[in-house]
Formats: C-alpha cells, structure tokens, sequence
C-alpha cells in the first residue's frame, strides 16, 4: 500500500517530488485529505495555531517525519512524546534567513530613523523635520548567532556599524569573528546600541529579556525582537519603554495577537509589526525547494536535513 504525504502547499507546485508516495494537500482545514493512519511525511500547515497543526498527529500512527515550515518548532515539540518513536521533526532553517533579517533591518532602521513619527506627521499633512541616530557607527547585539542572526549580519555589513557582537547558546568562531556564550550576555549589553532578539523559544530562552537583561541595556538603547514573543518579558519592557530610557522594535509579541487594548500600543518609542517575518515572496520559493529536497532524502532513506528532535 502506497504511504500518504500531506504537504501545506500544493503537491503540483514542487518539481521533483518522488513517485513512491501519494501526495496529499491540507492547509489546516476541518476535514481531513485523507486517513491520518496512513500519513508518514507531514509537512506542518503554515501560520496556522498551534492547535490546528498538532490536531492530526495523534491519529498519524505510521508517522515517520514532521516537517514545519517555520524556523521554530515550539508549537509542535509538546505533542513529540506522543509520536511513534524515532518520528523526526524538522524545522525549515534555510526558507525564512532573507525575510526575517530583511524585517530585522527594517525595523532597525526604521526605528532609529524615526520613520513611524514621519508617517504620523504625513497622515497629518505636516512637515516634521528633526535630527535622528542613524545605523552608522552603532554597536549591534545579535541575540541568537544561528543561521538568522548571520543573514542578520550580512545585512548589517554595508551599514558601517562600528561593532557586531555575536551571542548563541555555545561558543564556537567564525569568519567574521568569536560567538559568546549567552552566559557573557550581563557583560556585553551594556556595550549595545541595538540588540536584536533572533532566538527561538525553548525553556532556556523564555524571559531571557527580563527586568534585570532590559536594566543592563544602556540608555537609549533599542531592542529589536523577530524571534519569538515570550523570549521578552512584556512587563518589564513596558516600564522601560514607558520611562523612555529604552525603545523598542517587536515583529512578535506575548500576548501575540497582541490586543486592541494593550497598553504596548501606545508606548511612543515602540513599533510592532504583526509577526510578518516569515511571509514575504520570499516564503514559497524556499519552501518548496526545501520539502521536495526532504521528501527526495527521504525516499532514498538518506539522512534528512533540519533535524531538531526525535520522539522518543
């Protein structure tokens, strides 16, 4: 009996993708295309909740391989336990580096050039000029060396910062220079004009900018965040956005969709965009390369790129 692959996009639209399989669409829809039993390659429907993406996967019983379409898995790791062992999950390092950096540096530069004031004074018919920081010259924290934060740096390179300090889990060097530990992070903020957040949401990261990480950022600092949104601890970056010691630039947020109400909204030193990182036309192209290379790998059993996890 041929096995089911239920892709998020459409199986027509992925050269290459081999015969050994029956290919099946599903973008997180009430119905099913087909019986879950049979399915052993899921590739994960794309912004979508949580709930909906994990829905099926207790009734996947051949399940060999998940496969999301974002660069974080956290909304699909707590139903790893209750896969058939030695179910792979893998993330899609490689599709979203160009978006989510070019966000990055958007936000950056946006903020520091103050352009969300200028659109206000636009909408007004107003004529605002002023004197605003530029990119140039500023010492930048990347919080979150991974393949993200050097898309983030290559972006930054033809801006003249006068420093780029690198930060992931581990130290190790590269290229361009060392990568600290985090556990140097209360050292080096103080250092920072901008720190960038590019980190994805795991135990050790969740709160990692809390009140006494935000303290240490030096006044009139930015933080930049295009990881995920409980790696900031909305309260604290209340206040110190508030207080105007430090702004602040969010593609994500926690809560996340943030509320109408929310007091974040109305910080004036804050701009948030509503977690549009990945989705650019960007997306598709690297998204259908990078399931029909997993799909070709699996199906001549070799190893699979991307691997974060195994169910155990």
């Amino acid at each position: 009996m041929t096995s089911d692959v239920w892709l998020p996009v459409p199986p027509a639209e992925i050269d290459g993708l081999p015969g050994e399989f029956t290919y099946l669409h599903w973008e997180g829809g009430a119905g099913y295309p087909g019986d879950p039993a049979r399915c052993v390659f899921y590739g994960v429907p794309y912004m979508k909740s949580a709930e909906t993406c994990v829905r099926p996967l207790k009734e996947m019983t051949s399940l060999r391989v998940v496969q999301t379409l974002t660069a974080g898995t956290d909304h699909v790791l707590p139903a790893l336990p209750g896969l058939p062992p030695g179910t792979l999950l893998c993330n899609a390092r490689g599709v979203h580096e160009a978006s989510t950096a070019e966000l990055a540096l958007t936000l950056t530069l946006a903020s520091l050039r103050g352009i969300p004031s200028f659109v206000r004074a636009q909408d007004a018919g107003e004529w605002r000029t002023g004197f605003r920081p530029a990119l140039a010259d500023k010492h930048v924290l990347i919080v979150g060396y991974g393949s993200i934060g050097s898309a983030v740096e290559d972006r930054l390179t033809p801006f003249e910062c006068a420093r780029v300090t690198r930060v992931a889990r581990s130290a190790r060097t590269t290229t361009r220079g060392p990568v600290h530990p985090m556990e140097r992070l209360p050292e080096l903020l103080p250092e920072a004009d901008v720190v960038i957040l590019v980190t994805p949401l795991t135990d050790e990261t969740r709160g990692l900018a809390d009140a006494g990480f935000l303290a240490r950022m030096k006044d009139g600092a930015l933080l930049v965040n295009v990881g995920r949104g409980p790696v900031v601890d909305t309260g604290a970056l209340l206040a110190e956005t508030a207080s105007g010691r430090l702004s602040a630039a969010l593609d994500v947020t926690d809560p996340e969709p943030l509320p109408a109400g929310h007091p974040l909204w109305r910080v004036p030193g804050v701009l948030i965009t509503p977690h549009v990182g990945g989705p650019t036309s960007a997306f598709l192209p690297r998204a259908r390369r990078l399931l029909g290379a997993q799909l070709a790998r699996f199906a001549a059993g070799e190893p699979l790129e991307n691997v974060v996890a195994e169910a155990g």
